[in-house]
């Protein structure tokens, strides 16, 4: 595929009268002005393309990472680690999605006709928080993905930079303004049900301002909303099923009535994938669920039972939780933070009619999805 470079946008004849020459000029840059303000159409499709995943090393990017390489894609995976450190977080992220992605990417190559989806990342370091060292790791990539966490996230640690707005709105910023020098004509960001400028929650402001980097980037774009993601390599669901290995029940903060729309970390990166390749997806922002909403005690439940254990839910108020974790707050790390049980405690309900009218897919639901990597587990 062409580079998104503008030159690919004007053919002009070979010439050597100095008019023809200056009116090109004109009209070249004419046309920078135009495609500084408003995005244009740039689709990445079946056809290899090279697009980095900001966060490929991470749960929801590495799977991500991984769908586009299944389909073909060159990809370049974006680490703030030395490289030799990243592409050893990423392999054990792919050893810890286990044979399920495996059986669902080979459906999609099948189908793409993609071929040498065991071919490397390509891996180049770049640090969100240190602008500067972005300015190469962009070269040559026409496609763009930016899902960014910080580590341990929801629990900020503010003394050592993790926190929503230096990572995920600041983080933003800097990869869009990186992404606009190095020409790159198509951006996906993961963003958050819930996301808005007068939005309760800081979490939730820092991602509308991520949006508005991407959305005023002039850059052709897709933004994602989605709810609550699991799958191999999870930090929540996961952790709660580690529970039940050691604990004959299965601690919980709040009343588990929270109401979400669990959707498998496997679609999300099908549905990445999917946009990269649909008009339909560009330029809007979509809320991403699962085919079902259902309370966090259920969603605990069903893996329980897909795992063949019995245990009860032992419920910590939430109030208490927060006065017993404040102090911990003065550490340099918090192993948990009173803003971090906020975040686990809310719902995160969304509308998905959007987004299957745009980007058709069966989603799994979660009775579906969970024995796909919970099997190997008995």
């Amino acid at each position: 595929m062409t580079s998104p470079a503008l030159g690919c946008c004007y053919s002009w004849p070979a010439t050597s009268a100095g008019g023809w020459a200056l009116f090109g000029h004109m009209l070249y840059r004419d046309g920078v002005e135009r495609l500084r303000r408003k995005p244009g159409r740039h689709r990445v499709g079946s056809e290899s393309s090279v697009v980095a995943v900001a966060g490929g090393t991470g749960f929801v990017g590495g799977a991500i990472a991984r769908e586009l390489r299944t389909r073909g894609h060159r990809v370049v995976v974006l680490t703030h680690r030395p490289v030799a450190a990243g592409r050893a977080r990423a392999a054990g992220r792919d050893r810890a999605a286990g044979a399920s992605d495996a059986a669902r990417t080979s459906d999609a190559a099948n189908a793409s006709g993609a071929a040498n989806t065991s071919a490397p990342f390509e891996y180049r370091q770049g640090d969100v928080t240190r602008p500067e060292s972005l300015a190469t790791a962009l070269a040559g990539v026409e496609a763009l993905v930016i899902s960014l966490a910080f580590r341990n996230s929801p629990i900020e640690a503010p003394r050592r930079g993790q926190t929503f707005e230096r990572v995920d709105a600041a983080g933003t910023e800097a990869l869009v303004a990186a992404a606009r020098a190095a020409g790159v004509g198509r951006l996906v960001y993961m963003s958050g049900a819930g996301a808005a400028p007068d939005a309760p929650r800081h979490w939730f402001r820092a991602k509308w301002r991520a949006e508005e980097a991407v959305r005023g980037s002039g850059i052709v774009y897709t933004i994602f909303r989605p709810s609550w993601i699991y799958g191999p390599g999870d930090r929540s669901l996961n952790r709660f099923l580690g529970f039940s290995q050691w604990l004959p029940f299965i601690p919980q903060i709040g009343n588990g009535r929270q109401r979400l729309a669990p959707v498998y970390v496997g679609d999300i990166g099908a549905l990445v994938a999917d946009a990269l390749a649909t008009p339909a997806a560009e330029n809007v922002a979509l809320e991403v669920g699962g085919p079902e909403t259902l309370t966090m005690d259920e969603i605990v439940r069903t893996a329980l039972r897909i795992l063949g254990r019995r245990r009860p839910i032992l419920h910590a108020p939430v109030m208490l939780m927060k006065t017993l974790t404040a102090p911990l707050t003065l550490l340099p790390s918090p192993p948990m933070t009173p803003a971090a049980i906020d975040f686990v405690v809310q719902s995160a309900q969304v509308d998905s009619g959007p987004l299957h009218e745009r980007l058709p897919r069966r989603l799994l639901p979660l009775s579906e999805a969970l024995p796909t990597y919970l099997a190997a587990k008995n």
